[in-house]
């Protein structure tokens, strides 16, 4: 018998709010009901408890019980012995993403962590879940089917693990690899290239599930939202993984490496941070931080891996590997909060500020240093056992290993697995450069030349980024400061992040500064006018001779020797 029932509606879509109706059957004594205040797949608080309104608590006789609001996310219900309650609220659904709640005329999207309430007693429940849609519309998910419009999932933890999409305008196709059920949900999609699609997703889900030996679902389901706008996010389930990106007009022309390539990272998820999870996430805890420094394994290995297997399974060309490997080398190169803050601490500070910059050269990205990290890792594996073993058998047998799967991994865990296999020391990788701000520079070039790989850097064609050591951003007030490279000439001539360059040697910037400063170059003196905080500054720019932000790629090398072939084709599977 179920506990537990959920009621779903959409009553007036313009307004956008999911109505929900929460049936709790055999209360025993007064009750807390939470709200989740994060979500897995994004280590920070969500706050939705903000999206709520209206919330109400009615008995068997449909009287209404006395509650109080005991933290933003959770109530406090005097039962007066009632067997059954019924709780009433509605959740503002505006915002469309892969990981939101989202209410328009003609789509659902429910993620259930964002919008479903819970009795941390109760997490064991089994879960009914009814939708109040139109006959005409689909529904796209793993739930377990009852009938048309009910589904059900064993407890709360799946529950908060399967979004769903409904709507009348999903589109749908499926393949089959090793054994396996894939589905691909669009929804309001028009010039899908399904042949193309099924048979570059076949590919890297065949290879994927070739190197871990089985997959830990029997069906999988990808859900695409393709907005109009611009859009890049994906979250990772164990049964599925929602994906937003747009525009629509693109998905299927500039933006299909990315389609790929977070499609291909988001699988990978279902073995790493799904099944393989750090310690601190076993179980996830929904109200409270589930801290981590692992972040450079959960996601950083992720990222790694993900764009790895496109080459792997021969859907990247080695060069359209390289091209997506080199934008996580400019974005370290770019950042100097390297040197400030170690990955392992910008993991445990996800919580803090992970997905916004942030303070100016505070922290690292866990997605990049991990994935650079990852790289590394692999390089050393591979030396050490004479490319028989790489990142992939490590993470194999993590994901074989029994106290790893029941009570999770912690860096101890993972290193001993690295060590283990390779019969080499991790030690200074852990201490230098994973848990210290020690540059790894060398460490990359010495990946790449085991490859048969160069890193070439290059003068940014930018003069504003290479001479000045300055990004700016162009938009319709203007040309703004968004970074500086310290002890740039923008550095020590006083530039701050946000300023609004208005003028070189009084000559006015119209969306051409890189233009004007070039022009002025010869001059060997820049004057920048600027706005900041409704003043007017000037500044003059000191003249150094060297260069600052530079362009990073990466090439195979003209000579290679035998070493260096037979290293590349066993990595890329050449």
């Amino acid at each position: 018998m179920t506990e537990t029932l959920f009621k779903l509606s959409i009553p007036n879509t313009h307004q956008q709010y999911l109505h929900v109706e929460l049936l709790l059957k055999n209360i025993n004594n007064d009750i807390d009901i939470l709200l989740p205040t994060w979500r897995p797949g994004r280590y920070e608080e969500g706050n939705f408890a903000k999206n709520i309104k209206g919330f109400k608590v009615f008995d068997d006789e449909n009287i209404a019980l006395d509650f109080i609001k005991t933290s933003k996310h959770s109530w406090h219900v005097n039962s007066k012995q009632a067997k059954n309650l019924r709780i009433q609220y509605q959740y503002y659904a505006a915002e469309l993403n892969a990981g939101s709640t989202f209410v328009e005329k003609e789509m659902l999207y429910v993620n259930p962590v964002n919008c479903l309430m819970y009795v941390k007693e109760r997490m064991g429940d089994k879960v009914q879940i009814d939708f109040e849609i139109p006959k005409t519309w689909e529904i796209a998910g793993s739930l377990t089917q009852i009938n048309e419009t009910s589904f059900t999932v064993e407890s709360f933890d799946e529950l908060f693990d399967t979004p769903v999409i409904c709507s009348p305008n999903l589109i749908c196709k499926s393949y089959q690899t090793s054994g396996y059920h894939f589905h691909l949900w669009f929804n309001d999609l028009n010039g899908i290239k399904w042949e193309k699609l099924i048979t570059d997703f076949k590919k890297f889900t065949k290879k994927q599930i070739e190197d871990f030996g089985e997959f830990p679902c029997k069906e999988f389901h990808f859900l695409f939202h393709t907005p109009n706008n611009l859009a890049y996010h994906g979250v990772e389930h164990l049964k599925s993984t929602v994906i937003a990106l747009g525009p629509k007009y693109d998905v299927f022309g500039k933006l299909y490496s990315e389609l790929l390539g977070v499609s291909s990272h988001e699988l990978y998820h279902v073995w790493n941070v799904k099944t393989i999870r750090p310690k601190e996430m076993m179980p996830y805890d929904f109200g409270l931080e589930n801290y981590s420094k692992m972040g450079y394994v959960y996601e950083g290995v992720t990222t790694y891996m993900g764009d790895l297997y496109l080459l792997k399974s021969g859907v990247f060309t080695l060069n359209e590997y390289l091209k997506e490997l080199e934008k996580q080398f400019q974005k370290h190169f770019d950042n100097y909060g390297r040197f400030n803050h170690a990955v392992s601490e910008s993991s445990f500070d996800t919580w803090l500020d992970g997905y916004v910059k942030g303070a100016p050269g505070r922290k690292v990205s866990i997605y990049v240093e991990g994935c650079l990290l990852a790289f590394i890792t692999d390089y050393m594996l591979r030396k050490a056992t004479n490319n028989k073993i790489g990142i992939e058998g490590v993470m194999k047998r993590m994901y074989y290993h029994p106290d790893i799967i029941e009570k999770g991994y912690d860096e101890d865990s993972y290193r001993n697995m690295l060590e283990n296999v390779s019969s080499i020391s991790f030690q200074t990788l852990f201490e230098d450069h994973v848990n210290g701000t020690v540059s790894y520079e060398g460490l990359l070039i010495e990946a790449l030349d085991y490859f048969g790989l160069e890193l070439i850097k290059k003068l940014d064609p930018s003069y504003s980024k290479s001479i000045l050591g300055i990004k700016t951003q162009v938009n319709s007030k203007g040309t703004f400061v968004v970074d500086i490279y310290p002890g740039s000439p923008s550095d020590m001539g006083g530039l701050r992040i946000g300023d609004q360059i208005m003028s070189v040697n009084k000559t006015q910037v119209n969306k051409n500064l890189d233009q004007w400063l070039r022009y002025f170059n010869e001059n060997k003196e820049i004057s920048l006018t600027l706005s900041r905080n409704q003043n007017i500054k000037e500044v003059l720019i000191p003249t150094l001779n060297r260069n600052f932000y530079q362009e990073y790629k990466i090439q195979v090398k003209k000579d290679t020797d035998k070493n260096q072939i037979k290293a590349l084709q066993s990595w890329a599977c050449l």
